[in-house]
């Protein structure tokens, strides 16, 4: 008589996702309680103390920057899947990435000087533009040619990063708001943006229908429709900042006040090992849960991680503008070092899978803290005329990396998943260190200022 072994599918136990989106709630609500500030905060609902103009301003940039986090989660839901559908193989599918990524870091890295030199506004349309290329590229022809979206995708995804923040500082800063309600915008950017890919994923297997062979372009369509909404939603708002009219006058000040700030160049790097710490996650993230052969719902752990992110981006009012009042030098040394912990484990030793997930999710809540804390740093050195350049110059050694990864991890298979996942764990330990010296260097600058 045999015996039958049936085969169990990892997933997470719903209690997880009720713990980090109950928590979540509970930390955004909570906190005008706890709160000592005089303009207290609550989902970005803030009291009658601030002027109604800032908050129609924050609501239509965050229903505009939510709608295009679905547009981006869109772009990259299929993944690895969409070229094993067309037949790719593990080494193709590595030079497409590889093509995207040398685009982003080419072509890309120069975006950011473009959107201060023409304006925010039009680097939003492009990143629209570009979206909706993709979408007709792959409605029209049934057996799309994978570079020119790739390239796109890649190019779209580096105009995401840093044009609507970009323009949201500029309009904010004509609007002569404080300070700490822009740092507010900064987590609540967070906040939807993770909200709005789980969004995405929901709304891709909405349109798929279970039917994924026959509907694989539907993700792309559905892209498209919304895509043309945000490109009607962006032309009917801000005017934009206005463009610069003389280019060497830009390359003297970005010159003046990027390239030769050292603190600005230690902001640079720790972006830079964010980026990569998070782009060799995303790649590496599935083959490490199903490695041995282990069955795991993937997509059930994608609204976890998202959800962590979330949790992670509520704290940032708590540390730094709540009753906590964390310096942001001391919560982003913190978070990159828990960053970096966490991924040092899965990078040292073969672990369980629900032991990898809150790793992971522990990853994730530190993302959600630093992202907007690094915006924070970025309005108190950057001026708002030169912040997309530095956004998009600073990526350049993290694509240069992620391409080298690529390349000899993934196409000549000269280094293993080991190997890879200690490299973004090194680069976060060195942000740790920038934000070390960044505090060292305000401290000497607070007491240099005393003693005059």
């Amino acid at each position: 008589m045999g015996v039958v072994i049936e085969s169990l599918v990892w997933e997470p136990n719903p209690l997880l996702y009720f713990f980090l989106f109950s928590s979540s709630l509970a930390s955004i609500f909570l906190l005008p309680y706890f709160s000592n500030n005089s303009t207290k905060v609550d989902l970005g609902l803030v009291s009658s103390t601030i002027q109604s103009p800032f908050l129609r301003f924050q609501r239509r940039f965050l229903l505009v920057y939510s709608l295009g986090s679905v547009i981006e989660g869109l772009g990259l839901v299929l993944g690895e899947f969409e070229y094993g559908y067309y037949g790719f193989s593990r080494e193709q599918m590595v030079v497409v990435l590889s093509v995207g990524c040398a685009a982003a870091l080419l072509v890309g890295t120069f975006l950011g000087l473009l959107s201060d030199l023409i304006g925010h506004k039009k680097a939003c349309m492009l990143f629209c533009i570009l979206h909706l290329l993709v979408g007709l590229l792959k409605r029209v022809t049934k057996h799309p040619s994978i570079w020119i979206p790739s390239i796109c995708l890649a190019l779209a995804s580096s105009v995401f990063s840093f044009s609507f923040e970009s323009w949201m500082v500029a309009e904010h800063a004509k609007l002569g708001d404080m300070q700490d309600l822009l740092s507010d915008t900064f987590w609540l950017m967070t906040l939807s943006e993770s909200a709005s890919l789980i969004g995405s994923q929901m709304l891709a297997n909405f349109v798929v229908g279970g039917d994924i062979e026959n509907r694989i372009v539907s993700p792309f369509t559905a892209a498209s429709i919304l895509t043309m909404i945000c490109i009607f939603c962006i032309s009917r708002e801000w005017n934009g900042s206005p463009p610069k009219s003389d280019i060497w006058d830009y390359k003297m000040a970005f010159s003046a006040h990027i390239l030769s700030d050292k603190r600005i160049w230690l902001l640079a790097w720790a972006q830079g090992c964010l980026h990569f710490a998070m782009t060799i996650f995303w790649i590496l993230w599935a083959p490490t849960i199903v490695a041995d052969g282990r069955e795991v719902h993937l997509a059930m752990i994608y609204p976890c991680l998202l959800g962590a992110r979330m949790l992670g981006s509520t704290t940032v009012p708590w540390f730094l503008n709540g009753p906590l009042s964390v310096p942001v030098e001391d919560c982003l040394i913190f978070a990159f070092i828990f960053a970096g912990l966490a991924l040092s484990i899965v990078a040292y030793d073969y672990q369980e899978i629900g032991f990898l997930v809150t790793l992971f999710c522990i990853f994730h809540a530190c993302v959600g803290l630093i992202l907007p804390s690094l915006a924070r740093l970025r309005t108190k050195l950057v001026p708002n005329e030169l912040r997309a350049g530095m956004i998009s110059v600073s990526m350049a050694p993290a694509n240069a990396a992620v391409l080298f990864v690529l390349i000899q991890g993934g196409y000549y298979r000269n280094l293993g998943n080991a190997t890879i996942m200690a490299l973004p764990v090194f680069g976060l330990f060195t942000a740790a260190g920038c934000m070390c010296a960044l505090k060292h260097w305000k401290k000497q600058l607070n007491q240099n200022w005393h003693t005059l």
